[in-house]
């Protein structure tokens, strides 16, 4: 394995299957199971989920909602997510861990940076939720975040396309695929693939980004051997 420590950022959508909201369980179950597939090679393995699936702060706050109070409601969102891929990995016979921005003691374990580090080094799968615990931040903030703070190596972030383009290539069949970007190509391109603040925090520090698809069996495997799949995105490019 090319990584040993990683940092998954999940959308909430990627839960969805073909559905048009809520938590697909096949589908959560074929995440778990990769994840489970680099576990046994001895890769620590972070979390980083979304919450879009069933609520999307940004989205409330657009129609008319408090921005902060429809923040938090996306936090809670993420903690749902969390709880169902927890459910879905200890299935499959690996322990994980649920750990909150927000503090709820009943459900899951608040994050402590130590705590986290603890349950990586006795081999558990972190499930981060509720992004950074504050509103106005989104959840690839919290990804580059804990990423920083659990000494990831990579951020992957698994989407449903193969990589980073120039244009969306479902709707632009003449879009190519980048095989590799620097964060500034990033930046002055304009390429959404994750907020400022997220790119910001990792061209700081360091921690690439790699952008693969997740719906190919096997893929997962790949990308922490360190094969040539997705966009890979890093300082220098």
């Amino acid at each position: 394995m090319k990584y040993k420590r990683i940092l998954m950022k999940l959308s909430g959508e990627a839960l969805m299957g073909e559905r048009n909201g809520g938590i697909d369980p096949l589908v959560v179950k074929q995440i778990a199971d990769q994840i489970k597939e680099i576990h046994e090679y001895g890769v620590a393995v972070g979390v980083v989920i979304g919450g879009g699936n069933i609520f999307r702060g940004i989205a409330g706050y657009t129609k008319g909602m408090d921005r902060v109070t429809a923040d938090y409601m996306g936090m809670l969102a993420t903690v749902i997510n969390a709880l169902a891929l927890q459910d879905a990995i200890e299935h499959n016979g690996v322990q994980a861990r649920v750990l909150s921005g927000i503090e709820m003691q009943k459900i899951a374990e608040s994050f402590i940076r130590r705590r986290a580090m603890s349950h990586l080094a006795k081999g558990r799968v972190v499930i981060f939720g509720a992004g950074t615990g504050n509103p106005f931040f989104s959840t690839d903030t919290a990804a580059a975040l804990r990423a920083n703070e659990i000494e990831a190596e990579i951020i992957m972030k698994a989407t449903n396309v193969d990589g980073i383009y120039t244009a969306d290539p479902k709707k632009d069949p003449k879009a190519t695929r980048f095989e590799q970007l620097s964060f500034q190509d990033l930046l002055e391109k304009n390429l959404k693939v994750m907020d400022g603040a997220a790119v910001a925090i990792c061209r700081e520090s360091g921690i690439p980004i790699l952008v693969f698809d997740m719906n190919v069996p096997g893929n997962l495997v790949a990308a922490v051997k360190g094969e040539k799949i997705g966009t890979l995105v890093e300082s220098t490019a």
